[in-house]
């Protein structure tokens, strides 16, 4: 228990730093850009716009709603995509700061991973637009979405800290991991709706793959306006704390050997 208090303790102490980085990271986004921080919804609204109209006519899906469909499942992926590429390059790329003194190196990871947490919640305002358009029936339910972003947080975090330490020692895991990024995205029922899917492959995906869980509760809510199923909760909070504790074992357990490698 002392040792859980003394880590809270040392990320209270440095959450200056951490506010500091995440501000940095936000800032250098938008840097030279003329409609700034306007482009974290309009960038959303253009490119559902894009795979509504591609999809909508190329597969006839049988979908109501399919902008709001749409829209849930590419701004939770993107989230999950963003964070976690920008996270995988955290250690590597602060190694000046980190030979020069003492910091948390968990701070970089943990700064890159929010501040695309923060880039979601503003493209929270296209999702709104397109709700509203689309009228979707706000509900008390709606009220759960805060728990659901948390769990994909939470999922992301777990995800990018062990990016962020295997990066360290093998360079070549940013190749992998785009091409791993391609196949989840497929693999993921974003565009298109998973009964379209043979039985065995849907299996998995309900089974295998967390970011089904998180855009389906999110889904649940908001196109019919009910309460996910407790299973589905439950599997999502499991996947994040399983996600969670393996990047965080794996990080602590490689993070004295980074200064051998950076």
């Amino acid at each position: 228990m002392s040792l859980m208090a003394k880590h809270f303790e040392a990320f209270l102490h440095y959450r200056p730093l951490l506010e500091q980085l995440v501000s940095k990271d936000i800032k250098l986004k938008y840097r030279r850009s003329f409609l700034g921080y306007l482009w974290s919804i309009l960038n959303p609204l253009l490119i559902m716009a894009i795979m509504m109209l591609v999809f909508s006519n190329m597969f006839r899906f049988d979908i109501a709603n399919y902008p709001v469909y749409l829209i849930i499942g590419q701004t939770i992926f993107n989230f999950v995509s963003e964070s976690t590429n920008q996270a995988m390059w955290s250690i590597t790329g602060n190694a000046a700061l980190m030979k020069k003194t003492y910091v948390p190196k968990y701070i970089f990871t943990l700064s890159r991973v929010t501040s695309g947490f923060i880039n979601m919640v503003f493209a929270l305002g296209a999702m709104l637009i397109v709700f509203i358009i689309c009228r979707v029936r706000f509900t008390l339910n709606m009220l759960f979405i805060p728990v659901i972003l948390l769990q994909v947080y939470v999922f992301a975090l777990g995800l990018g800290l062990f990016l962020a330490q295997g990066t360290v020692f093998f360079r070549d895991i940013q190749y992998i991991y785009s091409a791993f990024l391609t196949a989840w995205m497929y693999a993921t029922p974003i565009f298109y709706p998973i009964n379209q899917l043979p039985f065995r492959l849907m299996w998995l995906i309900k089974h295998f793959n967390p970011l089904y869980a998180y855009i389906t509760q999110f889904r649940t809510i908001v196109l019919e306006g009910v309460f996910p199923d407790e299973r589905l909760i439950l599997y999502g909070v499991v996947m994040s704390a399983i996600m969670l504790g393996i990047g965080s074992f794996a990080f602590v357990k490689t993070q004295d050997k980074f200064i051998l490698y950076i």
